[in-house]
This record gives structure tokens, sequence and C-alpha cells, in this order.
């Protein structure tokens, strides 16, 4: 007797939040669909897509009114619905784990099927926070260590090139420098890199004269009444109570990007409240934390903000 089984749903061309369609999935899967088996593939190539995005979010500064709750929520539904979409064209990953899974089970690809429960996480994308570790243990499940290390590879690649364009320049550009202010101050090179990054958005967002010049501030310091050099006028976020302000403030302007390291070294090897930031050693996790103690901004986020951009994007 041929048992009829229904084509499953194409969950790619769905809202990702639609749980009847993985419903129908993993029942495609427990017959031996081969389409089912494509389609549970793909939706794997979604949940990665998505641990991507949300990766690269968390490593991306955020400031400003429009930083709350809500638009979270609204932000990481976008992610599952373009993690969709980008599964729909496809990267590979889904091709490779349809060929692994047919190896390690010992079927052909035109008669391959994914155990459904093992294909489908519970819950399914209504849960894409699930981390990689979830994901290659679902997968070795479904067809052994061979298919993990599938999924592991395309992973390990990402990992590698997921230091975009726009770091790479920034780091090329003022490592020299960072070197310099480090044998100046004890404070590692890529810490400094990551605070040049942070408060000037990796060179995009750059204190700047009313001609458009730009004041090589990177480190956003001001300009108290001690300072006798140049000055630019700007608006600025500050933080009042925890509440996000916009004021007029006077930063200090320098000739070159090395002046901006150097007056930066100096800043905090001579005040006092920065000796805790120069014990902090290689921890850039406390490195961050004494920063922000120190007063150094009034972002209340801003050490945690400092260390994602070190621990996660200068790697």
């Amino acid at each position: 007797m041929i048992r009829q089984t229904s084509t499953p749903k194409d969950l790619t061309a769905s809202l990702a939040i639609d749980s009847k369609g993985l419903s129908e999935l993993r029942q495609g899967a427990r017959a031996g669909s081969a389409e089912a088996t494509k389609a549970a593939a793909t939706q794997f190539e979604a949940m990665f897509v998505n641990m991507m995005l949300k990766s690269m979010r968390d490593a991306t500064p955020q400031e400003g009114m429009l930083d709350n709750e809500q638009t979270k929520m609204f932000t990481t539904m976008l992610d599952q619905q373009t993690s969709q979409n980008i599964a729909k064209k496809g990267i590979g990953l889904a091709d490779v784990l349809v060929r692994q899974l047919s190896k390690t089970a010992g079927i052909n690809g035109n008669n391959a099927a994914i155990s459904a429960d093992a294909a489908m996480p519970e819950g399914g994308l209504t849960r894409s926070m699930i981390d990689a570790a979830k994901l290659q243990r679902s997968i070795a499940a479904a067809g052994g260590n061979a298919a993990a290390n599938a999924a592991a590879a395309p992973a390990a690649t990402t990992a590698s090139t997921s230091r975009h364009a726009h770091v790479r320049a920034f780091a090329d550009k003022l490592s020299a420098h960072a070197e310099e202010a480090s044998r100046a101050t004890g404070v590692p090179a890529k810490f400094m890199l990551g605070q040049a990054a942070l408060e000037s958005g990796w060179g995009r967002r750059e204190i700047k004269a009313a001609d458009g010049s730009t004041s090589h501030n990177l480190f956003g310091i001001k300009a108290g009444a001690g300072w006798k050099g140049k000055t630019v006028d700007v608006a600025t976020t500050e933080y009042v109570n925890g509440q996000p302000t916009r004021r007029i403030e006077r930063f200090r302007a320098y000739d070159s990007y090395a002046d901006s390291f150097k007056d930066y070294a100096r800043l905090i090897t001579n005040n006092p409240r920065y000796e805790k930031v120069l014990a902090s050693g290689g921890d850039a996790t406390a490195f961050a934390r004494n920063l922000q103690k120190a007063g150094y901004a009034t972002d209340p986020n801003y050490a945690s903000k400092l260390a994602a951009v070190i621990n996660k994007t200068l790697v």
C-alpha cells in the first residue's frame, strides 16, 4: 500500500512565526518525504542566518531615543523574516546538510528523510534565539556527527569572515597609533581601538567642525577649562538620570589621529580616577567596567557596549 503524503509547506515564503507550517513540516518529515527533508534543512539554514544577524546586532553599539524594548522586539521579528528570505535564496548550508544526512543515514538524495522531531526543535523559528550548540545537537541526532560537522564548518567560515571591511579598514588605519599609546599606558592596543570604534562609530560618526572638517577626536574627549588647544562645538547625546538628552558640548580637536591617541593616553595616565582602568590588565570586561565607574561616559550601558565591541568584533 502506498502512503499518501502531502507536499510540505514552503516556510520560507511565509511568516517566520507560522507555527502551523512548522507542524505540517514535522508531519511530512515523519512520512519520509524528500521534500520535507529539503524544507527542514532550509529551516535550519534560516535559523543559522538568524543567529548570525543576532550576533551582529549584539556587537553593534545601540544608543538613542529609539533604542528601547519595543524597537528591539520589532527588530527581532524583522531579523526572523529576513532570515527566512535569505534561506529561500540559500547560502549553501541546506544543500550540505541534505548531502551529509543522505550519506550518514545510508540513503540516496531522492529518498532522504530527516527525523521530524530532530529536524524541527519544538517551537521552530518562534525560538530564534536558540544557540548554536543546540542546533548542532539537533543535526547530530538527525544524521550523526558528520552532519553536525557540516553545520559547524560554515559557522567557522562565517566567524572568520564576519570582520567587516569597515572594521578591518578602521583597525588597519589606526593600529600603529594604538600600539604606540599602548606602550605609553600599558593598556592593550585592542582595548583602545575598541573604545575609539565605539565613540566614533568605526570612524563613521567622527566629531566634525561646522565646515565639515574632522576634529580627529576619536575618543569623545571634551574640552574642559584647562584645555588650551583647538575645539569644536557639536550636538551629542548625554544621559541624565538614565535618560538620553541632546545638548551642545565642546570637544577637543587635534591635528591628527596620532595626536588623538596621545592625548587619550595622557588623560588616562595622568588622571588618578583612571587608576583602576590602567590596572585592568588584559581583561576587556574589567577595562570597560572601570572606565564607566570612573565616569568616562554617562551612557548607563557604556561598559557592556564597549566590552562587546572588543570581545565580539575585534577578534
